[in-house]
């Protein structure tokens, strides 16, 4: 399965509802878990971001929902990246002409 990153943000409402976060993150589990997705972890992080998780999903359009759902309340906007490993990359760097 494709490998994702997703950089969470706290929304203004996300900070102002803090104290429900760990609820809203095992919500999200259980949502991406039942869509597929396999998720390696969530870390709270210090700087741009507050949240990063490393996830496998089953294809983009499945990755995609999963970000709109956990997005859809206002407490986190997302930015998804979607990696490739070393061999992966090999494999498109080989292919540029």
């Amino acid at each position: 399965m494709p490998t994702y990153i997703s950089l969470l943000k706290l929304t203004a409402e996300g900070a102002k509802n803090i104290k429900s976060q760990p609820q809203r993150q095992r919500d999200a589990l259980k949502a991406a878990q039942a869509a597929g997705v396999k998720v390696h972890g969530t870390w709270m992080t210090l700087g741009r971001y507050d949240l990063v998780s490393v996830v496998e999903a089953p294809d983009d359009a499945t990755m995609a929902r999963v970000a709109l759902q956990v997005g859809k309340n206002g407490n986190y906007s997302t930015e998804t990246l979607k990696a490739f490993t070393e061999a992966e990359a090999e494999k498109i760097i080989n292919a540029v002409s």
